[in-house]
């Protein structure tokens, strides 16, 4: 069952309303939302996710953009409990928040990307829960060889373990998208401070690596290793940077870290694309 959209929707703002009861159920199942939670939702829209979760939890921030969807909220006498925080995601520091952080929410497809490497870095986030678009979905949950599997999985698996949970068509929402949505997991991973202390090295490898996806890594990588080199790592160089395993690039990352004198970080990573 769909219920009606009550707010025009804003283009600039990337919203498209999830309105599909069932699939609404089906992610507040996922989340599992119990009294005590640290919960934060990003882009609550009509409440349409906020209202249950807030039911089963007792208390909620919702981080929303649009002053006028924000009063709405405010306002609304079924959502007591709820702190309305009227800021960009993107700017906002989530360690604010607490400890033991759980984010959730159906994201604007523009800024995906931006918003998980700005979340993904902070520290005390227990899980997170998105709603994004299928594609990427499967990049980011893709196994090495295929043709999903390049940057954005890498680099979002050195952070976090992501699962697909389920699928959501378009139909599901106000307006409806172009392209199918997909529900995802994200469950950041322990890393020590050694180990994020790599994630510039890790950024220019994987740039590198799929800047030339034909090339072999004895090519790809040749700014930074030689085939001995890549040897001694346990890394094959006739191998492609698509066959290369996560695992084996987070050791590069490092290798090339402890290598660097003053670990002098290239211009590369100050603001990558993970596309």
């Amino acid at each position: 069952m769909t219920a009606p959209a009550p707010f025009r929707a804003r283009r600039r703002f990337g919203q498209n309303f999830l309105t599909d009861r069932g699939i609404i159920a089906r992610i507040v199942e996922a989340l599992a939302p119990e009294v005590g939670d640290n919960l934060v939702e990003i882009g609550p829209g009509h409440a349409a996710l906020t209202e249950p979760v807030l039911k089963k939890a007792g208390a909620l921030r919702a981080i929303e953009l649009d002053r006028d969807l924000a009063a709405l909220l405010r306002s609304n006498p079924a959502l007591q409990g709820l702190t309305v925080v009227e800021d960009d995601a993107l700017k906002v520091d989530f360690s604010a928040f607490g400890s033991n952080l759980r984010v959730f929410g159906n994201l604007p497809y523009n800024i995906t990307s931006p918003l998980l490497f700005h979340l993904l870095p902070q520290r005390g986030i227990r899980d997170l829960h998105f709603m994004l678009q299928k594609e990427v979905v499967q990049r980011l949950c893709a196994a090495p060889g295929g043709g999903d599997y390049g940057r954005l999985t890498i680099t979002v698996g050195f952070y976090a373990q992501a699962t697909l949970l389920f699928e959501v068509p378009p139909e599901c929402f106000y307006p409806r998208p172009k392209v199918t949505s997909a529900v995802v997991r994200l469950v950041p991973r322990p890393l020590s401070e050694q180990e994020r202390s790599c994630a510039t090295e890790l950024s220019d490898l994987t740039q590198a690596a799929f800047s030339a996806r034909r090339k072999t890594l004895r090519n790809a990588l040749k700014a930074f290793f030689t085939p001995a080199q890549l040897e001694l790592s346990g890394v094959d160089p006739a191998l492609r940077p698509e066959q290369l395993p996560p695992e084996l690039y987070y050791h590069l990352a490092a290798v090339l870290k402890a290598r660097r004198p003053g670990n002098i970080t290239s211009a590369s990573s100050q603001e990558p694309n993970y596309a």
